[in-house]
């Protein structure tokens, strides 16, 4: 076969309208995003929801639980996650009147209107500094269940909380992966299990690539050609870092006796600017990463150990947030800007789900599946 062209684009646009033409929104509901509110110049909630709508992205996960965005995000059809904060686990944990409390204050009034799926007890509570909190993390989540269950929600909205990923003792080769804190992480699954609810990890490639700033490193993380990784122990060749480090969440959990325990990305992105001491930052990488991540879940290659299916990946983020302290990439994450204005394309309006005409380059067809990967005509 010979190179690709971009004279050949009307033939892929084609090929590609038609495969598309059987996914439904709901087909790409893997597809979310986080939407925090460091920030003093985001834009009103109802000119958010509106602007969710016009994009492919079907949940959101706040960090709170704004009663403004749930509102404004109601009869969208929309999937919400909501949090409960670090600070509120353990009158969380003590108490099951504040829990009770916290469901009737922020689930209640909104619910079903507003899609709340999830409900998050803390963020990164696990490799946090504080072992009473640890401790209390999972009172609290059991707290918030049996909440939910008094309101008839129990099957219906999830409880869980965040992990970074160094609650993996080892993530390298992925078949290889294990939790560390044993006890902790092993009574937190067995909650998992019993209801139902998913593992939430934040796998994030771009740290990965700040610790090993190789080129073949920086192409393994952008889902861009490389030569990529064996796991000496399946003979499996990872041709990405996430798909890598999804695997190691799901060899852990194996490792653990719970293998069928639902994954879900809760945080991954890359920045578009940074300090320029920072390793990684710009424009061009959070654009490759970011746009062929979505294409890769649209794909439903899956991932070597789980394949035939995406997993539900939160993108972050939404908007930059301002006010968050730190390097300048950790105000940098945005997709959109306050002004609703798209920072790069990703590929995630309505309009450009079939992939921009001269941007696109199919790397992967099997069983009418297609992999695309953001390249450059010029």
């Amino acid at each position: 076969m010979g190179p690709f062209t971009c004279s050949s684009t009307v033939v892929i646009f084609l090929l590609l309208s038609f495969l598309l033409s059987f996914y439904s929104a709901d087909s790409q509901s893997f597809i979310g995003v986080n939407y925090g509110q460091v920030a003093d110049n985001l834009p009103p909630p109802e000119a958010t929801a509106k602007l969710l709508k016009s994009t492919s992205i079907q949940k959101v996960r706040l960090y709170g639980a704004d009663p403004a965005i749930i509102k404004a995000l109601a009869n969208t059809g929309i999937g919400i996650v909501i949090g409960a904060a670090n600070g509120d686990i353990p009158a969380l944990a003590s108490d099951p009147n504040f829990a009770g409390n916290w469901v009737n204050s922020n689930v209640l009034p909104f619910y079903p209107a507003s899609k709340i799926i999830v409900v998050t007890v803390g963020n990164e509570v696990v490799t946090a500094p504080d072992p009473n909190l640890v401790a209390q993390l999972l009172p609290a989540m059991q707290n918030v269940q049996n909440a939910l269950n008094a309101a008839s929600l129990g099957g219906k909205i999830k409880v869980s909380t965040v992990h970074s990923m160094a609650v993996l003792s080892q993530s390298e080769p992925p078949s290889a992966g294990a939790f560390g804190f044993g006890d902790t992480m092993k009574a937190l699954l067995q909650f998992h299990s019993a209801n139902g609810a998913p593992f939430m990890i934040n796998p994030y490639p771009f740290f990965a690539y700040q610790s090993d700033p190789r080129p073949e490193t920086l192409a393994f993380c952008l889902f861009q050609p490389n030569a990529g990784r064996p796991d000496a122990n399946t003979g499996i060749k990872y041709m990405n870092m996430f798909d890598a480090q999804v695997d190691a969440v799901h060899s852990a959990l194996k490792g653990m006796g719970f293998k069928d325990v639902e994954i879900v990305v809760a945080e991954t992105g890359w920045p578009y600017k940074g300090d320029p001491n920072e390793v990684g930052p710009s424009l061009e990488s959070a654009k490759a990463y970011n746009a062929n991540l979505i294409n890769h879940l649209r794909s439903m290659v899956g991932t070597p150990l789980m394949p035939g299916k995406s997993v539900d990946t939160y993108i972050f983020a939404l908007y930059d947030e301002n006010q968050k302290p730190g390097p300048a990439s950790e105000r940098s994450f945005g997709l959109f800007k306050p002004d609703l204005s798209v920072t790069y394309e990703a590929g995630l309006s309505k309009s450009a789900q079939v992939g921009e005409t001269f941007h696109w380059k199919i790397v992967y067809v099997s069983s009418f599946r297609v992999t695309l990967l953001y390249t450059s005509c010029t």
